[in-house]
């Protein structure tokens, strides 16, 4: 396993990332059972980030992370989300969502907690109220650093000049089909020593070759015409392009942990087989992102 420090917090963390969204069955029925075993294994398996929210199965997912990681909390930065979508962000929500993800979770102290999909959101109401009552768990103990989510760049990029934040999370916005991250945000972040957390690295299952039943139809024909532009990264799979985007992730310095979301054990060591520090080729990657310049696949 490789390691990165995840900017100004100097947390030491893996490059790979265990995403709790799948955990509780959010995209498709899962086993309580082997999703035990599978973050038991990550952990053995130098994995030692592990990214949640309420949002993931009503609570369900942070229940079970708490439940696995009981007796291992030391071994595990954990980081969790505030609030949600369909919940208020104000002060006074914001500060029972993040007691009750103490509670699911099973522990006195979050180390990383995120606003979630602040694009929702008024950016008044967030500066007014929700940093202030992260602020003050914070100060209380119950929360270490303080992170900021979207897939929306520009928004993103506003809430990061605030300077009230130590890290971020986007998804499906560098990977193989979209990497418009690469751009301004990524290197903002580094110019900021803000940690870097990239999701969705398969596009919503379209490099897998099972994009996500909730996605646009034009969306899915648009990701399978730049699955063919690709084509030229497939070596030995069978199905998708898991690897060459994976390693894309993977590879790239500026992104301290590139989140894998699996509730298979199976998944879970193959994706583990990809941290060995080899990324693509030069010239693969010159092509790569030549392709789709400036082209995000979602909006």
């Amino acid at each position: 396993m490789e390691y990165a420090i995840f900017g100004k917090t100097g947390l030491k963390v893996s490059k790979l990332g265990l995403g709790g969204a799948p955990l509780a069955g959010d995209f498709g029925k899962t086993d309580e059972g082997e999703v035990q075993l599978m973050i038991h294994e990550a952990i053995d398996s130098g994995i030692n980030f592990i990214d949640t929210a309420p949002l993931y199965g009503g609570g369900e997912s942070e229940r079970r992370i708490g439940k696995a990681i009981a007796g291992r909390r030391g071994q595990v930065v954990l980081a969790s989300k505030a609030t949600r979508f369909d919940m208020g962000f104000d002060y006074e929500t914001t500060i029972r969502s993040v007691e009750d993800s103490l509670h699911r979770l099973k522990t006195e102290w979050i180390d990383i907690l995120q606003l979630h999909d602040v694009e929702t959101q008024p950016f008044e109401l967030i500066a007014n109220e929700t940093i202030p009552a992260l602020e003050k768990l914070r100060q209380d103990g119950k929360v270490r650093f303080i992170g900021v989510t979207t897939r929306d760049l520009p928004v993103l990029r506003k809430h990061m000049t605030t300077g009230k934040f130590d890290s971020i999370q986007f998804y499906a916005r560098y990977m193989l089909m979209d990497h418009t991250a690469k751009d301004e945000t990524i290197p903002l972040a580094k110019e900021m020593n803000m940690g870097v957390i990239n999701g969705s690295v398969l596009g919503m299952g379209i490099l897998a070759d099972t994009p996500a039943p909730f996605l646009r139809e034009d969306v899915r024909l648009e990701g399978i015409n730049r699955m063919e532009q690709l084509a030229f990264l497939r070596k030995t799979e069978p199905q998708g392009l898991i690897e060459p985007a994976m390693r894309f992730s993977l590879s790239n310095p500026d992104i301290h942990v590139t989140l894998t979301g699996t509730s298979s054990l199976g998944e879970l060591r193959t994706n583990l087989s990809f941290c060995d520090g080899k990324g693509l080729e030069s010239e693969e990657m010159d092509k790569v992102y030549a392709l789709f310049q400036g082209r995000p696949l979602f909006d």
